[in-house]
């Protein structure tokens, strides 16, 4: 299956805080917060969206074509992907600028306090999938606002099913856009708080949704995710981790195994299923692209789960 990954390209700087950040958050002063986090720990990791959903597709045996632009910077990120199985040829190199970055401090209770730098991920509406060659599944995480609402659009006019994935970026699109590209979705896919700000921004209950889109894809965190059907709602409980250690890309790795199982045309439980045993191993390390294994490796974990392999 051809399958294409736009979202942003970025590295990632993470930072470990050993309190609990809301400790720090008075009652009656939020109106002006003035705060400063002396952390343990930093370590730059390569990272993004797309970059951490396509790895989790190239472990699992895929080979996705990777759609995004990155700055002056990436030449080793690009040789680093293409070794693990990413195709980077849809990537452009954007001179004088560089890629994308996100901060991110994390607290000992798991919180996040995060800031991205766009750098390079401002020109992603430069590319456009009438250029991208072949398509049989998309995915439109992340990026630049723009680019999202102009991928959409794209994959609605050529017919191409694709995953819509806005997620951090529902603070920065509208109802309208929003509306838009649930409206032509496949699926729909973020995590509950997510989808509340969805509902909220754009009007639309659970049911308006699946008048459009095939289904909707709600993770819960620890508590597994849920798959919503016309016909009711599927639970996926969350596969135990050996150990915790970072959540930062936790959700692409599900997003990836999600992926694969659509690709290998499983049902969408199984999707499911994939999705949580991907996002354990992410759990498991610092980054969302610093684990590794192999796809015997991978079914055997997902049997040990579910008991039996996927397919």
């Amino acid at each position: 299956m051809q399958i294409i990954v736009t979202g942003s390209i970025a590295y990632d700087y993470l930072m470990s805080f050993p309190g609990s950040f809301s400790e720090h958050l008075l009652e009656g002063h939020l109106d002006r917060v003035s705060l400063s986090f002396l952390v343990d720990s930093m370590d730059k990791r390569r990272g993004g969206c797309a970059p951490n959903i396509s790895y989790t597709l190239a472990l699992l045996g895929e080979r996705p074509r990777l759609m995004g632009t990155a700055g002056q910077d990436f030449d080793e990120y690009r040789t680093w992907l293409e070794a693990a199985g990413v195709d980077t040829s849809l990537v452009r190199q954007v001179t004088g600028k560089f890629t994308a970055s996100f901060f991110c401090s994390t607290d000992k209770d798991g919180n996040q306090i995060a800031s991205f730098y766009t750098g390079a991920m401002a020109h992603a509406g430069e590319l456009s999938f009438r250029a991208a060659g072949p398509c049989d599944l998309a995915i439109v995480s992340p990026n630049d606002p723009g680019a999202m609402v102009q991928y959409a659009a794209e994959c609605r006019t050529l017919g191409i099913p694709y995953i819509f994935d806005p997620s951090q970026q529902v603070a920065r699109l509208n109802g309208e856009e929003l509306r838009a590209g649930v409206a032509g979705a496949e699926i729909l896919i973020c995590n509950d708080y997510e989808f509340a700000i969805i509902r909220e921004k754009t009007g639309m209950d659970e049911a308006d949704m699946l008048a459009h889109a095939r289904a909707l894809v709600v993770t819960r965190g620890q508590r597994g995710s849920s798959i919503v059907l016309p016909s009711g709602a599927i639970d996926i409980p969350a596969v135990p981790p050996r150990q915790i250690v970072d959540p930062t890309g936790v959700g692409d790795a599900f997003r990836g195994g999600f992926m694969k199982g659509l690709a290998a045309g499983a049902g969408l439980e199984v999707c499911g299923r994939l999705g949580s045993v991907a996002a354990a191993y992410a759990l498991e390390h610092l980054g969302g692209s610093s684990h590794a294994y192999t796809l015997e490796e991978f079914l055997e974990r997902y049997a040990e789960t579910f008991g039996k392999e996927p397919y």
